[in-house]
């Protein structure tokens, strides 16, 4: 049976234990202070953010180059699948797809239309799938229900470095107006890919009630998260606690994570994010997947607020509906860069 290799970026902010675990390569993006450059895989959050409020230089980020995907892609064998940052707003994925045509047939490149945690998540699924057997055209329709499935909410504390980035310049008007003549929170979601405002309220309290009544409206959840840049982690645990109370999920496996050197990039200090993966089209025996993979999440360990994340165990089984297989349960123990302090 040909192996089938998993490959994401560092947006999706992977933690290493998950990197190791699955064989998943992630391919890092660039962040540039002026003409001095990182690796994000080489930049703690803590560096970041001392280099971030020094400024100027502004912080911008880069996508991995066409070479480093050319190496990945040589490297994880006969048919890849790679999950990839946003298109409307990263050049990544463009790079992925130039590498992969030098390898016609055997690279299949997925945009995620999300980045950090939901992108994570898609990986990790593509990765399970993998390791049960399916073939990479499972795997694609598998990615694409939850791709569809997956909604993406964040409020914006400053508009600046999201203006500095120039990732989102055709809404940047909008945004200048409201904030500077309204003095209010703009809150933003991904509608395929692309950052859209919907919202802006007086306060940062409001702003994040109103990120859990669009939560809201889309249960009930196969996955729950909160995400959070500097500054952001005691609002974004209050706010994710309060959904899993309300839509009776269960404390011990929603998300929480601060957000990698992309996401803090572009977004600035203070970012509140909430996601959220809806279960509807599982429980109706998804017709866009020939998986019939049925989420199932259990505790395999408890850490305390604070600690590095990783847990949680998502493990999938077969669902009634799929021809009957063998299908072990894949355990994965889920977690983002780090939590969110």
């Amino acid at each position: 049976m040909t192996k089938i290799a998993i490959i994401t970026d560092s947006a999706s902010d992977m933690h290493d234990e998950l990197r190791s675990k699955y064989d998943i390569h992630v391919a890092p993006l660039v962040v540039r202070f002026g003409t001095e450059e990182h690796l994000t895989c080489d930049l703690s959050h803590d560096e970041f953010w001392t280099r971030a409020r020094a400024a100027p230089p502004y912080p911008g980020t880069s996508q991995p180059s066409v070479g480093q995907f050319e190496k990945a892609h040589a490297e994880q064998g006969e048919q890849v699948v790679c999950v990839t940052v946003t298109s409307k707003h990263s050049g990544t994925h463009n790079s992925a797809g130039t590498a992969a045509q030098g390898f016609p047939g055997q690279v299949t490149v997925f945009d995620s239309h999300s980045l950090s945690q939901s992108q994570s998540y898609m990986a990790i699924r593509a990765a399970q799938a993998a390791a049960e057997g399916h073939s990479v055209k499972e795997i694609v329709a598998l990615l694409e229900s939850l791709r569809e499935r997956t909604h993406f909410f964040l409020m914006l504390d400053t508009i600046e470095f999201l203006r500095r980035g120039g990732r989102a310049d055709r809404i940047m008007t909008m945004l200048e107006r409201i904030v500077r003549v309204l003095s209010v929170k703009p809150v933003v979601q991904f509608v395929d890919g692309e950052l859209s405002p919907f919202g802006a309220t007086r306060s940062r309290e409001k702003a994040i009630t109103k990120i859990q009544q669009e939560v809201r409206q889309r249960a009930p959840a196969e996955l729950l998260c909160g995400i959070c840049t500097q500054g952001g982690g005691d609002e974004t645990r209050r706010m994710v606690r309060t959904l899993a109370e309300e839509l009776d999920f269960p404390e011990d496996q929603m998300l929480i994570g601060e957000a990698g050197p992309v996401l803090s990039c572009h977004g600035g200090p203070g970012v509140i994010a909430a996601a959220i993966v809806q279960r509807q089209a599982w429980e109706q025996g998804d017709p866009s997947s020939s998986l019939g993979l049925r989420p199932i999440m259990t505790l395999s360990r408890r850490q305390p607020i604070g600690s590095w994340a990783g847990g949680l165990s998502f493990c999938v089984q077969r669902g009634r509906r799929t021809p009957s297989r063998a299908a072990p349960t894949l355990r994965c123990p889920f977690g983002l860069a780090r939590v969110c302090s």
